[in-house]
């Protein structure tokens, strides 16, 4: 189990990484952002700025805490990213179901509208940290070899995670 926990952590540590240099990559990421949760039309718009930063800050605590080694840091990154992906999901599904059609800025610029795929990658991500969570209470040596595995393993899958909108493009047909 403690080789599960190093692949859901490098997992999530990656697709959190990726998240946060969507939003501030650039001069122009943030303002980006903003707008996309402006259009999702879920938050009073005197609310947005604030939760745009909450959003980056605690991206960035999760990442710091999954790259930190140590079982109480593992277990404080699981908690934070679980209960962001489950408030990321209820966002996403909110905006679907009132039709709204704001692009993802999950990953930086995206013109993907929010969707249904997007609420199941989020349900995995939420399911991938109550696993991780539950991996970092098993004890045991790590042999290295092993861990080096899972840890590209769980980085591999972090990375296809973050493009999938892109992949996703391009397979699907031209309109």
């Amino acid at each position: 189990m403690r080789y599960v926990e190093v692949g859901t952590r490098a997992l999530l540590a990656i697709v959190f990484l990726a998240a946060l240099v969507g939003k501030v990559g650039s001069r122009a990421s943030y303002p980006a952002f903003v707008r996309s949760l402006r259009q999702m039309d879920v938050l009073p718009a005197a609310l947005l700025r604030s939760a745009a930063a909450a959003t980056v800050a605690a991206e960035l605590a999760v990442v710091v805490l999954l790259f930190v080694p140590g079982r109480r840091s593992g277990v404080l990154g699981f908690v934070l990213a679980g209960a962001l992906l489950a408030a990321f999901t209820a966002v996403v599904a909110i905006t679907v179901r009132r039709g709204r059609r704001a692009p993802c800025r999950c990953f930086g610029a995206s013109d993907t509208p929010l969707g249904r795929q997007h609420i199941v990658r989020n349900l995995a991500l939420t399911a991938t940290a109550v696993v991780g969570l539950a991996a970092s209470a098993s004890a045991g040596e790590l042999r290295l070899a092993e861990a080096a595995l899972a840890g590209c393993a769980g980085l591999l899958g972090g990375v296809v995670v973050a493009a999938l909108d892109d992949l996703v493009a391009l397979y699907r047909s031209p309109a």
